[in-house]
This record gives C-alpha cells, sequence and structure tokens, in this order.
C-alpha cells in the first residue's frame, strides 16, 4: 500500500508558470480591484466585465505551461498515493500528469448556469453576454467568488485527515476556508510547507519548512520524502 500523500496548493505554484494573482499588486489582481470582478456583487453590478475578466485568465491559463514543480509532484505518483488540493482554478496540475486533482475554488475551463449551479458545462473559449445554459440562465464562470461558500471544503478536509504525510506549496493561508485544512492533517504526520515566503506555522506540529519557490522547493520535498 501506498502512503497517501495530500498536498494543498496555492497560488505560488502556478506563479512560476507566469499565471500572477491579486496579491502580487495591493490587492489588484492585474489592474483590477478584486471586488469589481470576483464577487458576486460584481457580477450582479456588470456581468460583461466579470466575464471579460474571466475570459482574459481563460486565455492566459491556455498560454502558461506547467512547471518543475507541477512536474515534480506529478512524478511523485509513482511511489505515493497523491491527493492535490489546490486553491489554483487553472489547469496546470492535470497537464503535468497529476490525477487526483480537487479544485476547491472552481475551474477556468468550466462555466455554468447562474441560476442551477450543477449545470457546468467545458469551455475553451470566450463566455459572452446571451450565452445561457439549457436552463436559459446566463452562463457564469465556474468559480468560487469572495463572499462565496466554498462546496468542496468538507471533502478537502475529509482527504487531509487521511494523509500519511501533508504537504503546502505555495499559499499564503490567508484565504480561509482553505487555511485552515492545515488543521486537519493528523497531529503526528509529517508535514511540509514550501514558500518564497512561509506564512506564520507555529502552531503546526512535526513541520519540515523550505523557503523557496516552488520549483525549487518541490525538488527539495522530493529528496527528502525519497530519504525517509
Amino acid at each position: 500500500m501506498k502512503k497517501k500523500l495530500v498536498v494543498l496548493t496555492g497560488a505560488g505554484i502556478s506563479a512560476e508558470s507566469g499565471l500572477r494573482t491579486f496579491r502580487d499588486s495591493d490587492g489588484l489582481w492585474e489592474g483590477y480591484d478584486v471586488t469589481e470582478v470576483a464577487t458576486p456583487r460584481a457580477w450582479v453590478k456588470d456581468p460583461k466585465l466579470v466575464l471579460d475578466f474571466y475570459n482574459m485568465r481563460r486565455e492566459n491559463v491556455r498560454d502558461a505551461q506547467p512547471n518543475a514543480a507541477h512536474y515534480g509532484l506529478a512524478q511523485l505518483q509513482e511511489r505515493y498515493d497523491v491527493h492535490i488540493v489546490t486553491q489554483n482554478i487553472d489547469d496546470l496540475h492535470e497537464r503535468a500528469g497529476s490525477s487526483n486533482v480537487l479544485h476547491l475554488h472552481g475551474e477556468i475551463f468550466k462555466m455554468r448556469s447562474e441560476a442551477d449551479e450543477t449545470l457546468v458545462y467545458d469551455i475553451r473559449g470566450n463566455i459572452n453576454l446571451g450565452d445561457t445554459a439549457e436552463d436559459g440562465a446566463q452562463l457564469r464562470p465556474h468559480i468560487v467568488w469572495f463572499e462565496e461558500p466554498v462546496p468542496l471544503i468538507e471533502e478537502a478536509a475529509r482527504i487531509v485527515r487521511q494523509a500519511d504525510i501533508f504537504a503546502i506549496v505555495g499559499t499564503s493561508l490567508v484565504v480561509y476556508p482553505a487555511a485552515g485544512l492545515v488543521n486537519y492533517a493528523p497531529w503526528p504526520i509529517p508535514k511540509y510547507i514550501i514558500d518564497k515566503k512561509i506564512p506564520y506555522t507555529s502552531s503546526v506540529q512535526n513541520l519540515t519548512v523550505i523557503e523557496k519557490p516552488a520549483t525549487e522547493g518541490v525538488k527539495e520535498l522530493i529528496t527528502l520524502l525519497l530519504q525517509g
């Protein structure tokens, strides 16, 4: 039986593939105030602006490529039962070869009815005003916006509880409820955190800190795991 390695990933792992986040620049996301493009209020106020913003994000992700950190985590599947819980909406983990990926905050290549969140469809191009789901409602990005509940958080917590090893890669641990997942990892198991600036983690037991960018940090993580 392979040990279960659960990895929580955040924006830092995709940043090295050229995908920026709103935390890079004083609350602005490539020039946008997140409250104007990533909240239910923004959708009501100006749905075209929101759609245009996510159409650009989708184009950014299409152009991006997985980096060494994505590939490194995928390669660990040879030795471990790897489950990735990601806060990222891109598909770089999947393109690198990871099989078990849970997207806490939605997926950029999916869209859904604004009236029925169970009506979800694949999308590679743009979503436009007037594009409707089969229920006749406007289609919106299949993204969990700020101020919306996170439907998969309980499933993520269940996965973390079952971990034999837990790792955190490229997340500032300030976006809740995702940041709280570290508290579900069993107390005695080994834990690792990789980030170029390690957040406050003094309450986490059995923790190995790797203060490096994701690509360098995952390489070190692999070395440590293979030595263990």
